[in-house]
C-alpha cells in the first residue's frame, strides 16, 4: 500500500537514530559528572546559566524556560538551586511587576565562565573531536536540516510538549 508507514527502520535509519540517542544519552552523562567533579555544578545548572549569559545575563523566568528547554516548574526548582548558591537572584520585572526575572549575579558570572572553559573542553574532546572537520561540517548541516523540519513552533504546540521539555533549540556556532 503506497506511502503506508514502514513497520521497521531501515539499517541506516535505525543506526542515525539509536546512535544519536546512544550519543546524546553517554556524552551528557559524561559531561554531567566532569562538571560536577570540577565544579560542583550539574550539566542543567550549566545549561540555565549559559541561557542567562547569552541573553545579557538577565531573562524572564518564562522565556527562561523556553530557551532553556525546561518547564516552568523545572526551571524554577534549578533556579531555586542556583539562588541558594547565590549564583542567580529573582527579581520582580521593572516592567511588570507580577513578573519575575531572573538575573546572573557577579559570583555566578564568574563560576559560569569556570565551568564554561571545561565544558568547551570537553565537549570538543568527546563529541567533536572524533569527527573530521567535514564531518563537524555535515553534522551541524544536518541538526539544522532536522530543525527546520520541526518547524518554528516545534516545542510550543503543546503544554504537553513543553513539560516533557520539548522545543526547538538553535544551533549556533561558539554558543555553548
Amino acid at each position: 500500500m503506497p506511502g503506508a508507514p514502514a513497520k521497521t527502520f531501515t539499517d541506516q535509519e535505525r543506526d542515525a537514530w539509536f546512535g544519536f540517542l546512544t550519543v546524546h544519552s553517554l556524552i551528557t552523562r559524561e559531561l554531567d559528572a566532569l562538571l560536577g567533579a570540577s565544579h560542583g555544578m550539574p550539566l542543567v545548572e550549566y545549561e540555565v546559566l549559559l541561557k542567562l549569559s547569552l541573553a545579557g545575563g538577565r531573562l524572564r523566568m518564562s522565556e527562561l524556560a523556553h530557551v532553556a528547554l525546561l518547564s516552568r516548574s523545572g526551571l524554577t526548582r534549578i533556579v531555586d538551586a542556583l539562588e541558594a548558591l547565590e549564583l542567580v537572584r529573582r527579581e520582580p520585572d521593572e516592567s511588570d511587576g507580577r513578573v519575575l526575572v531572573a538575573t546572573l549575579t557577579p559570583l555566578g558570572r564568574r563560576r559560569f565562565a569556570a565551568a564554561r572553559r571545561t565544558h568547551l573542553a570537553n565537549v570538543r574532546k568527546l563529541f567533536l573531536g572524533p569527527l573530521t572537520a567535514e564531518q563537524r561540517r555535515v553534522l551541524g548541516a544536518s541538526w539544522q536540516a532536522i530543525l527546520e523540519g520541526l518547524g518554528p513552533d516545534a516545542g510550543r504546540r503543546s503544554g504537553r510538549a513543553r513539560r516533557r521539555g520539548a522545543g526547538r533549540p538553535r544551533v549556533a556556532a561558539g554558543r555553548s
